[in-house]
């Protein structure tokens, strides 16, 4: 048994490995010049005694029911410290420099992690690590290793410290009372490697829930991540205008209108059912103009929608509301502000009147054709009533809660008496 420990490949490589000794690859074993590992016939190890063994001998490292050669240990053990890809990058290089004459053997992540283990020291047994002959059980070769290697290494030490050739008595006494520690594998992993791949298929069923859930219910179920989560964007106001045929703003020419401040009339050919502007609210949001979207009809509306409407355009006709919300006009107009446009000297219609404040009453002159002298008589008040109209929708739009990142807070008008209403709509008739 003793003579079969002292050349056993893999206790002279625990053994080497543990005093700090020189490993050797060599040619032959009368040469003792180091070559590359693709060259080399034999491991030269130094300690305890200078010996050389054939690089090919099988040693008790079993995997997958075949004994692995010294080539291979040697070979895992200086390639311990790179990933598993690169590890097999570097053993597919050294099997073509071998050029079908050996084979590196490619160690399982287990196995190659047991090997460096019980190597290094950290552990004195291992699963694909087969007894001496003539040892009863695993554990002997642990523990001839473990002693070999305490001889082997702790003179060495003791002598460094104490400067003479033989080991200070003093410290023999501490080197015996010490406990070798283990590495972070043999903390986390214990003596045996430990197979975690059962923990996935146990974690699977709670990630799909979790990737199945949407945002709401995540954020419902746990408040404060909300705290994190960006503010929602800010709703754009709606604008309603009449469908009449008898009205001055139509979709053809409204554009143009609350943008340039210049009334032309409109185009009964025009087809558009849907128009946006863009208009800076200096009291709402000074730096970022707001986009208004300009509709005849609530026909597409959701029923949020309304909240978001700041005006409509009206021709005192009340069929226009029949698919409101508000299909009364005293309701409508407590809840958003309306326009009434009509020709500069001609009485407003009795309906418009009749809806008090909660309408704006504004004029613009009379389109007269272009061609004819004096036809742009009048017309720069167009502007005039532009700006009133976007005054009195800013006020509106203030009221109703609109701010610079959001939308607005409580619907216009309720809780407003008459003179709230006039506070907020300012002067109501533009003549």
């Amino acid at each position: 048994m003793a003579a079969s420990a002292e050349n056993d490949p893999l206790l002279l490589l625990r053994q080497s490995i543990a005093a700090g000794s020189s490993i050797t690859p060599i040619a032959s074993p009368e040469s003792g010049a180091e070559v590359p590992l693709s060259k080399a016939t034999h491991l030269q190890f130094s300690q305890p005694s200078r010996i050389a063994i054939p690089i090919d001998s099988q040693t008790r490292f079993v995997s997958s029911g075949s004994p692995v050669d010294l080539r291979s240990i040697y070979f895992a053990w200086l390639n311990r410290e790179v990933a598993i890809p690169d590890y097999n990058a570097s053993a597919t290089k050294l099997n073509e420099e071998l050029a079908g004459a050996a084979a590196v053997h490619k160690f399982a992540f287990v196995e190659r992690l047991d090997l460096i283990t019980w190597l290094e020291g950290a552990s004195e047994e291992s699963e694909y690590i087969k007894p001496l002959a003539g040892d009863k059980d695993a554990a002997g070769a642990g523990s001839g290793a473990a002693a070999a290697t305490t001889a082997a290494s702790k003179p060495t030490a003791a002598t460094a410290r104490s400067g003479r050739g033989t080991l200070d008595p003093r410290l023999a006494v501490v080197y015996n009372g010490e406990r070798r520690m283990g590495d972070h594998n043999t903390v986390l992993r214990g003596t045996k490697p430990t197979d975690f791949s059962g923990i996935r298929k146990l974690a699977a069923p709670f990630m799909a829930k979790k990737a199945s859930h949407p945002a709401a219910a995540i954020i419902s179920s746990n408040p404060s991540l909300a705290l994190n989560q960006k503010p929602s964007r800010r709703p754009d106001p709606i604008i309603l205008l009449s469908p009449s045929a008898s009205s001055l703003l139509r979709m053809s020419n409204i554009k143009s209108f609350l943008e340039s401040g210049r009334y032309v009339p409109p185009d009964n050919s025009s087809t558009a059912t849907m128009l946006h502007i863009q208009r800076t609210m200096r009291d709402i949001d000074p730096a970022r103009p707001l986009r208004f979207i300009l509709v005849e009809g609530p026909e597409q509306f959701k029923p949020e929608y309304w909240n978001r409407v700041v005006a409509v355009f009206t021709t005192g006709q009340t069929w226009q509301f029949k698919s409101y919300k508000w299909s009364q006009p005293q309701d409508l107009f407590r809840h958003a502000l309306g326009v009434y446009v009509g020709w500069r000297g001609d009485p407003a219609p009795e309906n418009v009147r009749a809806w008090g404040h909660g309408v704006l009453q504004t004029q613009v002159e009379k389109w007269r054709d272009p061609s004819q002298p004096g036809a742009e008589t009048g017309r720069w008040r167009d502007r005039e009533v532009m700006e009133a109209i976007w005054k009195a929708i800013e006020a509106n739009m203030r009221s109703k809660g609109w701010k610079r990142d959001s939308g607005p807070t409580k619907e216009s008008g309720e809780g407003e008496d008459d003179s709230e209403r006039k506070r907020r709509n300012g002067v109501l008739r533009v003549d």
